[in-house]
């Protein structure tokens, strides 16, 4: 079987894309970073790839607001080649900045729909189920999701415990448990407070478009329901402020010198969520033989 190739896009400004290609790598991927200059001059080059990573930072310095400026040239220059490859069940994952980026850019929550007509999940989670991918609008959609400033107006640089929706749709969360002392991952950011409207987070819930959440008292950004991260209709497109890439090996745990040999048994959350993704695209390429 040929190796899954994952795409990182990185710009001036991004920080976290060694530690994403090192996630993707420690999943079994071979990741490659290119400069979303050169995309823009060769869009094309986003087909020679099996996932995408928009990693975190501070793109183009965050000036105007966080994302705002790398979000912009995306919507005009990648957004065809981005929403052309999620439709042929591209995963594409956007910790942090890449949240921010991807809502701006009109790839998140994801083409809209009729949330009634979602066909069942599939029994097997790591099963590829195209069903749900939509048809992705000619042009960016107007964002209807905002990452807005924290409560408190404070930049926050923080382990925080979540927790994976039992019903979520998203390929990169779904099936996966974690226990006390390992539900945490570690987040950095000073706009990352999940709003919308009412209708939206509603239709959000019903379609199982909640990839994660923070748990009880940890909310620190004030996100609306505690959300941590979302996904677009199909579960492939997933956006969230927390780092699972900066949690790939059990040395980066806050106290893991404390953890029992059992805790440390298995992968850590961050991993998991990208053998996760890889899988999915084994799997469906094994489908496809």
């Amino acid at each position: 079987m040929k190796p899954v190739k994952a795409l990182v896009i990185t710009a001036p400004g991004i920080n976290c894309d060694t530690e994403l290609s090192q996630a993707f790598e420690a999943a079994g991927a071979q990741p490659e970073s290119i400069l979303l200059s050169r995309l823009m001059r060769k869009p094309g080059l986003v087909d020679q790839f099996d996932l995408i990573g928009l990693p975190g930072g501070f793109s183009y310095g965050d000036d105007i607001a966080a994302g705002r400026i790398m979000a912009s040239l995306m919507r005009r220059e990648m957004y065809p080649a981005i929403s052309a490859a999620i439709a042929r069940g591209t995963p594409m994952i956007c910790p942090c900045n890449g949240f921010q980026i991807a809502v701006q850019a009109g790839l998140l929550p994801g083409p809209s729909g009729d949330p009634n007509s979602a066909s069942p999940m599939s029994s097997n989670l790591n099963a590829p189920d195209h069903s749900q991918i939509g048809v992705w609008p000619n042009s960016a959609a107007t964002p209807t999701v905002a990452l807005a400033t924290n409560i408190g107006e404070r930049f926050h640089d923080v382990w925080t415990r979540v927790e994976i929706p039992s019903k979520t749709k998203c390929i990169w969360t779904r099936g996966l448990s974690v226990v006390q002392n390992c539900d945490m991952l570690p987040s950095a950011h000073g706009e990352g407070r999940f709003m919308t409207d009412i209708k939206t987070l509603e239709t959000l819930e019903k379609r199982g478009q909640i990839a994660l959440r923070y748990v009880a008292n940890e909310n620190f950004n004030g996100s609306m329901n505690a959300v941590a991260g979302i996904c677009d209709p199909s579960g492939l497109v997933f956006g969230l402020m927390p780092h699972p890439e900066r949690f790939t090996r059990w040395t980066q745990h806050p106290w893991w010198t404390r953890l029992s040999t059992d805790e440390r048994s298995a992968d850590t959350l961050g991993l998991s969520i990208f053998k996760n993704a890889v899988a999915y695209v084994s799997d469906y390429a094994s489908s496809q033989l």
